[in-house]
């Protein structure tokens, strides 16, 4: 996957290091109003996938950074193809922090291919519903914890925990977020930007319960080797932006999502009821 780590967290050295992710496709960035020095112990980024194909390849994800270190942590969630008639989507919780730990069920050594811990889960998530993706510090354990929410049920899914290295504390007041064909990390095909699949995604406002602390996520803006030819769409909805790009549907690949906040439905109501029965359980930890 594509991520931003090792660097100084100003804007200008977050958007620079951006240009350089040629992978990624769109960048927004975030922050937080009346951030301590040491960072807040919990936030929230709600995300929905509002139209996709049913295939893996896209990651919509989320930055975050600490205090005490110049490496960072995301998490987000990518399609999967359904299974058994049910939609499935994958939620990943990670840090690329050098001595982080974990013995979570969902997790494993390592990110990327370098430092750190990843942890995932998969489950059978709507299309068009926002979930609410929360990374709370445990007091009692010292472990960070990734927790699925659905909005609409309030179900709530774990995908993993990890402990940071002594000297680490809490979130910073500012990071970025991606959409990311990752298939294209392991090699480009010829004229690939004119095969990327369609995509439509909420990001809402992120949240915390610190007090007088208020998120905000910006426009959504292109970059890499793609940008200006993936007709990009990006604007303000209530509670969030939404972003969608590219124009391509996989034959036989169902996209479409329920009709949920933070976006303008699009679709005729009775093509989307079938997404409302899916039920919130978890498949497998990959």
């Amino acid at each position: 996957m594509f991520y931003l780590h090792r660097m100084k967290l100003s804007l200008n050295t977050v958007i620079l290091a951006l240009a350089l992710g040629a992978n990624a496709l769109v960048g927004s960035s975030w922050s937080m109003t009346n951030v301590p020095s040491t960072g807040i112990t919990e936030i929230t980024f709600p995300i929905a996938i509002l139209e996709a194909d049913h295939i893996s390849g896209y990651y919509f994800a989320q930055q975050f950074a600490f205090t005490g270190t110049t490496d960072i942590g995301y998490t987000g969630l990518q399609p999967r193809p359904d299974s058994n008639g049910k939609s499935v989507l994958h939620a990943a919780f990670s840090s690329f922090i050098a001595g982080t730990t974990s013995t979570d069920s969902n997790c494993s050594d390592g990110a990327d291919g370098g430092a750190g811990v990843s942890c995932s889960v998969e489950w059978n998530g709507v299309y068009g519903r926002t979930y609410n993706l929360e990374v709370v510090y445990q007091v009692w354990s010292g472990h960070w914890v990734g927790t699925i929410v659905d909005t609409v049920t309030h179900a709530r899914v774990h995908i993993g925990s990890y402990k940071l290295p002594s000297g680490v504390g809490g979130i910073t007041s500012s990071q970025v977020g991606f959409v990311e064909w990752y298939p294209w990390n392991g090699g480009e095909p010829a004229d690939h930007c004119a095969k990327l699949p369609y995509q439509k995604t909420f990001f809402g406002n992120p949240t915390t319960t610190h007090w007088g602390s208020k998120g905000t996520v910006d426009l959504p803006y292109e970059y890499g080797d793609c940008k200006g030819q993936v007709d990009l769409s990006a604007h303000k909805v209530d509670g969030g932006v939404q972003v969608n790009c590219a124009a391509v549907r996989v034959p036989g690949s169902d996209w479409r999502g329920e009709n949920g906040p933070g976006f303008n439905a699009e679709l005729p109501r009775n093509l989307v009821l079938s997404a409302q029965s899916q039920l919130l359980t978890p498949l497998v930890a990959v």
